[in-house]
């Protein structure tokens, strides 16, 4: 029997497979290493509607990425009163390119602090 795995011909292609192999891992971590992790796409979004706003995201009550980025509800103090139950709140839908750039905003809801949300059929 004869062990073919050690001649200089297999060893040559297993060299090259081996090769195109890390190319492709590193054209992979290359992509993944752009992309910013969730955790920054969070702060990132919070500080774009910030600027944009000028009103302070208390939370994010959503986060989900999608083909195109990134799509996250936040709640926002839009109007402080006295008692704090009375301050009108504000959830606004916040898109994001992959890379965590805001691309687009909008305000879905609108309700006192202290009201059960009393939101629509489906949570939306």
């Amino acid at each position: 029997m004869s062990n073919t795995n050690h001649t200089p011909k297999s060893q040559n292609s297993q060299k090259t497979h081996n090769s195109q192999e890390s190319r492709g891992d590193d054209t992979h971590s290359k992509a993944e290493e752009q992309r910013p992790a969730p955790v920054e796409v969070l702060r990132q979004a919070r500080a774009q509607l910030t600027e944009l706003t000028g009103l302070a995201p208390e939370s994010v009550t959503s986060f989900e990425q999608t083909e195109d980025g990134w799509v996250l509800e936040v709640e926002v103090l839009e109007l402080a009163r006295v008692p704090d139950t009375m301050s009108l709140m504000a959830s606004y839908q916040v898109e994001l390119d992959q890379e965590g750039r805001l691309t687009g905003y909008r305000r879905v809801h609108r309700y006192e602090r202290g009201r059960s949300d009393a939101r629509r059929p489906g949570g939306r």
